[in-house]
């Protein structure tokens, strides 16, 4: 009951946290600079999380519920249990399921937003980041049903920390798009309860019941890896390059706006903003050296 607690309270802040950092642009003028480093430590903590975080603790959830059978031989002798093969390739196949589900996502979206319909495009954009933050959602719901809260609050952060720049990010494009207030925070809504809700459908959806029906093929483990696979896409095909290129939009799946001024310098990170990369990037994995199973 506890986890669940804790669940419901962590998608309680993303909702209201993601709905606050999307509104400051409807009420003050924040920083591009500001901006700019949350984004590139948000970028780290992705790739740090997926790397570090959730793809060891989906592994280690797919080998445990399956490993738990152990045939003994005629001879006495502990056999391991089969299927360590079928494993290996779920591990790759869950990964890179996420990763293209993520690159078919944007090719759909990208195609709807070279449509000069300025509706319709307004529309794909928020149904983009939707999508993104849905599949955040999945990696947050596996995560809790691990019971390690130490695991559950790093990938918390690391999608808090990209979900508050995406908010941000589409609230201003949208008021560039000339979008009227209250239609903005109608997206800005559905954009912010997303994450949450998917995290809790995940956790109820794959929680001790579901888990004895699907012990012979593990949710959790494969949810993870899913969500591994759409962490390293955001991070690296889009977050990762926005940055690095010279056009300062701070989150995928919006077009371009036009009379953007390029930015200043060699097209690449600052000294300053490859530390902070690369601290955000270490961190959990600091935070979880400690951590026993």
């Amino acid at each position: 009951m506890d986890g669940t607690l804790i669940l419901i309270l962590l998608a309680v802040v993303m909702l209201i946290g993601s709905y606050v950092a999307g509104s400051i642009p409807l009420n003050v003028s924040m920083s591009e600079d500001k901006l700019q480093k949350v984004t590139v430590f948000g970028a780290g903590l992705l790739v740090g999380t997926a790397l570090a975080v959730i793809i060891p603790e989906g592994v280690r959830s797919l080998f445990s519920e399956r490993s738990l059978p152990t045939i003994v031989t005629k001879d006495y002798t502990a056999e391991p249990p089969g299927h360590d093969d079928d494993l290996h390739s779920v591990i790759g196949i869950s990964l890179v399921l996420g990763f293209v589900f993520m690159l078919l996502v944007d090719q759909v979206s990208t195609r709807y937003n070279e449509s000069s319909n300025p509706v319709e495009k307004n529309v794909t954009a928020t149904v983009g980041l939707v999508v993104h933050a849905a599949a955040d959602g999945i990696a947050l719901g596996a995560a809790a049903t691990t019971s390690h809260a130490d695991v559950e609050l790093i990938v918390f952060l690391a999608i808090m920390l990209h979900k508050a720049p995406a908010a941000f990010g589409l609230v201003t494009f949208l008021l560039h798009a000339g979008l009227e207030r209250n239609r903005i925070r109608k997206h800005l809504l559905i954009f912010s309860c997303s994450a949450p809700l998917l995290a809790l459908l995940t956790y109820f959806g794959i929680g001790n019941e579901s888990k004895q029906t699907l012990s012979e093929f593990n949710a959790t483990g494969i949810a993870m890896l899913f969500s591994a696979g759409t962490f390293l896409y955001v991070a690296t095909v889009h977050v990762l390059p926005e940055l690095t290129h010279s056009h300062s939009h701070t989150h995928s799946l919006l077009p371009m706006q036009e009379g953007v001024p390029p930015k200043k310098g060699f097209g690449g990170l600052q000294f300053c903003e490859m530390i902070i990369l690369t601290i955000g990037a270490l961190l959990p994995l600091l935070l979880t050296m400690g951590h026993k199973h």
